[in-house]
């Protein structure tokens, strides 16, 4: 009878082990969901270029036209341009041309005497 309470106390512990890791597991799953802030996918580059909000979340559809310097980036709409920041470890482990159209989240950055650019969270394919 004490070695089947044993096995029993021992079975409740392995359970509430693989119940721990899975729990543990699914706290560092990767969260795909909107930046928090508003962000509004109905701005356009020229809105943001005429009315820049510095910390102003932002979703923006179009294309990566060419590299301008470390991590810099021109960014295209279809209508205008603007300068994208996008950390290296920032982009998906797919390969990005001037002619796959993706999806950008980041904020706006508008400092006084430049012109604004995106800092750059997320890329996705834009659907």
């Amino acid at each position: 009878m004490l070695k089947a309470i044993s096995t029993i106390k021992r079975g409740v512990v392995i359970a509430a082990s693989v119940m721990g890791i899975g729990f543990t597991a699914t706290a560092h799953a990767q969260y795909v969901g909107p930046l928090g802030g508003t962000a509004s996918a109905s701005l356009s580059v020229a809105s943001i270029l005429k009315n820049p909000v510095d910390g102003q979340h932002v979703v923006l559809r179009g294309f990566l036209l060419k590299k301008v310097g470390n991590e810099k980036y021109l960014f295209s709409d279809g209508k205008q341009e603007i300068r994208v920041e996008i950390d290296d470890e920032d982009f998906p482990p797919i390969k990005i041309d001037d002619k796959t159209r993706i999806e950008i989240r980041g904020k706006v950055e508008s400092d006084f005497f430049e012109t604004p650019e995106i800092d750059v969270k997320r890329i996705t394919l834009a659907p």
